[in-house]
């Protein structure tokens, strides 16, 4: 399935496709291009939108597309909430959870950024391990109770 956002990658935007990647569709194909041109290009290709306004794999009510996604999909677990809450505020003005992590999963991938990558993909091929660890932690955090 084709999933599309916007261009120029950074926390929620690369967090999902993680998620969709690990938890929803593991052959996902993922489209980024400007922001006017989401809904449109979406349209032709029959990709599903994500972390644009107006749609339902968008922020609502305060939450981050990360979030939404978790509920669409029904996705129960917990590290994987843990997660959404770290990724919430890192993305978010707004931090709804206050999760210490937050700063610096918002400071990496601002880093990111700076590395001179161009290319959406090769960020997120780069920028996954990060993910990687991150689920492993909440999982520990879970275990750990």
């Amino acid at each position: 399935m084709k999933w599309i956002t916007r261009e120029r990658v950074k926390v929620d935007r690369v967090a999902c496709p993680w998620l969709i990647t690990h938890f929803i569709d593991p052959a996902a194909e993922f489209l980024f291009v400007p922001p006017e041109r989401v809904l449109t290009v979406a349209d032709r290709e029959r990709a599903i939108p994500f972390d644009v306004p107006e749609v339902a794999l968008g922020h609502h009510d305060g939450k981050c597309s990360f979030e939404a996604i978790l509920a669409q999909y029904r996705l129960d677990d917990p590290a994987l909430h843990l997660l959404a809450q770290i990724v919430h505020g890192a993305d978010v003005a707004a931090d709804l959870y206050g999760r210490p992590e937050a700063p610096g999963l918002r400071a990496i991938a601002e880093g990111f950024r700076h590395l001179g990558l161009q290319d959406d993909h090769a960020i997120l091929a780069k920028e996954f391990i990060v993910y990687d660890a991150l689920y492993a932690y909440c999982r520990q955090q879970m275990r750990a109770g």
